[in-house]
C-alpha cells in the first residue's frame, strides 16, 4: 500500500476532526450535492460512499438506493457516522488502496473530495475499477491545482517549505481517469471562492476538515509565531475591501464508467 505512514497520519487527522467536520464542511456540502444529478435513477443497486467521513452524504444516498455502504479510513469518523445517521447503512473501515469488497460487487462508487489524499491516484482508481461491476459508475469530485492559491502564495513570501499539498492539474486527471478499465464520460472544473473573517478562520476550518497533513513538508510541527505573522501580513494582499479574506478551491468533478473489458 502506497506510503502507509502518511495514510495513517491522514486517518488520525480526519479522526480527530470528526466532531467538528460537519460544521466546517461548507465546501464538501456544495461539491457533494453537485454530484448527485450524475447518479443513476435505478434504486435497486449497491452504492459505496468512498471516504464517507461523518456519513452526511451516505444518509442522502440511503434515501434513494436500497443498499448503501459507507467506507472511510478513519475509525473515529465511522463511529461518529454510525451514531449520527438514521438510515440503514452498512459501515466498513477501509483504505482506498485496498477496499474490503469483492471484485465486481458494487454498482456505483460515490466519492466526494477524498481522492486528492490518495497518492498515487491511479492505484486508488484501479481499486475502484476492481470492485465496480462492468458498466458501473464512479462519480467523483476532487481538488486540483489552483486550490488555496492565496495561501500558497502567502507562504511563498515567508519560506521555501511546503505548506499546501500539490494537487494534480485538470489535464493530469483527464489522463488518469482514462486508464485501463476507466472511461471518463464527462467532467467539470470550477473555482469556488469561500470567504473567511480572518486568516486564522481559514486555518481553523482547514484543521477542522482534517486537511492539515502535508506530505514532503520539511519542517515538522506548527510554523513559528514570526512565520505565521509574516504569512498573515502577506495574505492581506488578497483581502477584499469589505475586510473578507478569500480562499480559492479548484474543484474537478467527473463521471467515469467501468468498461466491460
Amino acid at each position: 500500500m502506497p506510503d502507509v505512514k502518511n495514510r495513517i497520519k491522514i486517518a488520525r487527522s480526519f479522526g480527530d476532526a470528526s466532531k467538528s467536520y460537519d460544521i466546517s464542511a461548507r465546501l464538501q456540502r456544495f461539491t457533494g450535492k453537485h454530484l448527485l444529478p450524475w447518479l443513476p435513477e435505478k434504486q435497486n443497486i449497491t452504492v459505496l460512499d468512498l471516504g464517507c467521513g461523518t456519513g452526511y452524504f451516505s444518509d442522502l444516498l440511503a434515501t434513494r438506493y436500497e443498499r448503501v455502504v459507507g467506507t472511510d479510513i478513519s475509525f473515529k469518523m465511522l463511529k461518529y457516522a454510525k451514531e449520527s445517521r438514521k438510515y440503514n447503512i452498512r459501515w466498513a473501515q477501509g483504505d482506498a488502496f485496498k477496499l474490503p469488497y469483492q471484485t465486481g460487487s458494487i454498482d456505483v462508487v460515490y466519492s466526494n473530495l477524498m481522492i486528492q489524499w490518495c497518492e498515487p491516484i491511479d492505484k486508488a482508481l484501479q481499486e475502484v475499477m476492481r470492485i465496480l461491476k462492468p458498466g458501473g459508475l464512479f462519480v467523483v469530485s476532487t481538488l486540483i491545482d489552483g486550490t488555496l492559491q492565496e495561501l500558497k502564495a502567502s507562504w511563498a513570501q515567508v519560506d521555501n517549505d511546503k505548506h499546501v499539498i500539490d494537487f494534480h492539474t485538470e489535464d493530469e486527471l483527464n489522463q488518469l481517469f482514462n486508464i485501463g478499465a476507466a472511461n471518463k464520460v464527462k467532467h467539470l472544473s470550477k473555482d469556488i471562492v469561500l470567504e473567511y473573517e480572518s486568516v486564522k478562520h481559514l486555518a481553523i476550518e482547514l484543521k477542522g476538515l482534517g486537511a492539515n497533513q502535508v506530505p514532503k513538508k520539511l519542517s515538522k510541527g506548527l510554523a513559528g509565531k514570526e512565520k505565521w505573522k509574516k504569512m498573515i501580513e502577506s495574505y492581506q494582499n488578497f483581502q477584499e475591501p469589505s475586510g473578507i479574506y478569500p480562499a480559492t478551491y479548484s474543484v474537478y468533478s467527473a463521471l467515469i464508467i467501468k468498461t466491460s473489458s
